[in-house]
């Protein structure tokens, strides 16, 4: 099979690599720009654990292939702390940690990367928005009951920070918003 040139842009920085058209945006991020955050488990887009970020939409990894992202933005967990200092976590990270949201940690990159995106609306967000914006990851080890806690602390910080005049805009990435 002819190989095809590819340039990928993850996390701000360009990957190519000339590559089978067959292969997998998953596999591209994990083998060719050797970002393993980004976790694979049923291969068919039904868990959600391989979602990323492809020009700031949650996209299943493992069901587009990485010719299909040449020349796009793709955003990683491992993104998600771009411009914070060492070891400091962003925002909604650290809300998942405080409310206990995670176990194993599999699917945890996949629930971040599709729920980043509603933190940076400016809608009011019920339980039932933030359990449709999560329907679409699986986990086997929760109850989603601390997921939905963490994700109320996340717009809790980050809108309290924007209304408030005497600190800088909280960012869910760690970016300047």
């Amino acid at each position: 099979m002819d190989k095809r040139k590819v340039e990928i842009e993850i996390n701000g920085r360009v990957h190519a690599a000339e590559i089978e058209p067959r292969l997998l945006l998953s596999d591209f991020i994990r083998y060719e720009a050797r970002l393993t955050g980004t976790h694979v488990g049923c291969e068919h887009g039904v868990c959600g654990a391989c979602t990323v970020q492809v020009d700031g939409l949650p996209i299943r990894s493992c069901l587009l292939f990485a010719v299909q992202a040449d020349g796009c933005e793709v955003r990683t967990v491992e993104g998600m702390t771009a411009g914070l200092p060492y070891g400091q976590l962003s925002v909604l990270q650290q809300a998942f940690h405080e409310k206990h949201a995670l176990q194993c940690g599999f699917c945890t990159p996949g629930f971040l990367l599709s729920l980043e995106p509603l933190l940076l609306s400016d809608v009011e967000l019920t339980d039932d928005q933030i359990r449709s914006a999560l329907s679409g990851n699986l986990c086997r080890c929760t109850g989603y009951q601390n997921i939905v806690a963490g994700v109320r602390l996340a717009v809790e910080r980050i809108r309290g920070d924007r209304d408030s005049p005497d600190s800088e805009a909280a960012t869910v990435a760690g970016e300047p918003g």
